[in-house]
């Protein structure tokens, strides 16, 4: 009997946890046990949605009535709710249609005693599974305990030969030093980033940073780079649908976050032979072996030192990229992901 499952997000933009989903989908595309639609408030993920072929059940607001209406009318045989609030919207409206929860990300407001934490221990006690993407994630839930039964943690995956094809389709060149990919939001700290590229032009002037991605700070983090003289070695190139082959063409990603879950960026760039220079949270850690594929830095002036050791180091650069690549083949495996989906959505 077919299945049909509703992945329902509250963000109307591309980001990681959307790139997840879409992933997801994709996988399930020729599996013809399984139907499987896209649910969010409408924005520009539309444009993503249809640009990947994959079918949007577009909401006005991510609110109760609209989230109950989509059910009504999208039918779903299971609710694959993705973080925290989707999960808690859904379990009040879902019913008696199972509720997988899957969480994307290890926020402060999750880790003590909170209006947040709270609200999600309900939707926790509704959700017939939990998915964490980060063993940091599981555990930094403040009532991660009560919930081990149902809890499982599934690392992201990536499909690394479509991910280069994707690469490949770009046919320009890029030289770029330092490459950021993400959203500029709080957990992700854009301001940070640009206080560690400050210190790394100030040894290294002729170094050049892109910045992919918008946010509610990107203005913000512009006006800083314009305060501090770098609008010269940093382009703010925007949201891109296919940023892989300027990620792939640079020398290194220089992450800022306060918290993670399982950066889909970071794997997509040790995929690609990319080095990564990080603060040393959640996922992070998990994923990156501090001085073997990558690097782990906890101050902005240690940060800086490690970006350069890279950009000034050919060999370095090099062992760190085949490391990377050689681990992300190791571990990427997109048919033992979708076995783990299957059994999860086993209701």
């Amino acid at each position: 009997m077919d299945k049909k499952i509703m992945h329902l997000l509250c963000s109307n933009s591309y980001s990681g946890a959307e790139n997840v989903v879409c992933q997801i989908i994709r996988m399930f595309k020729y599996e013809v046990d399984y139907e499987m639609v896209y649910c969010s408030p409408d924005g520009d993920i539309a444009d993503t949605l249809w640009d990947k072929g994959i079918n949007f059940c577009p909401l006005k607001a991510m609110s109760i009535p609209q989230v109950a209406n989509a059910i009504a009318k999208e039918k779903p045989d299971i609710i694959h709710a993705h973080d925290m609030r989707a999960s808690f919207i859904a379990a009040l409206v879902c019913k008696n249609i199972p509720l997988v929860s899957h969480i994307h990300n290890n926020s402060f407001e999750s880790r003590g005693l909170s209006f947040k934490s709270l609200l999600y221990f309900f939707a926790a006690c509704k959700a017939g599974r939990i998915i964490w993407v980060s063993k940091a994630a599981n555990e930094g839930y403040r009532f991660y305990k009560y919930f081990l039964g149902k809890s499982v943690v599934l690392y992201n995956t990536i499909d690394i030969d479509a991910l280069k094809k994707q690469a490949y389709a770009d046919e320009q060149s890029y030289n770029y030093d330092i490459v950021y990919l993400g959203r500029f939001t709080y957990p992700k700290n854009p301001e940070r980033l640009i206080r560690i590229l400050e210190n790394v032009i100030a040894q290294r002037p002729e170094t050049k940073a892109a910045l992919i991605g918008t946010g509610e700070l990107e203005e913000k983090v512009k006006a800083l780079a314009a305060e501090k003289n770098l609008c010269g070695n940093i382009d703010f190139l925007g949201f891109r649908s296919n940023p892989y082959k300027i990620l792939e063409n640079s020398k290194l990603m220089l992450m800022s976050s306060r918290w993670e879950g399982m950066p889909m960026c970071v794997l997509e760039a040790m995929s690609l032979g990319v080095p990564i220079v990080s603060t040393p949270t959640d996922g992070l850690a998990e994923i990156i072996e501090n001085g073997v594929d990558g690097y782990l830095g906890s101050s902005d002036k240690e940060l800086g030192r490690l970006c350069l050791e890279i950009l000034n180091n050919k060999a370095l650069r090099e062992t760190l990229s085949k490391a990377a690549s050689q681990k992300m083949r190791t571990i990427m495996d997109t048919g033992s992901y979708k076995a783990a989906l299957k059994s999860i959505y086993t209701f």
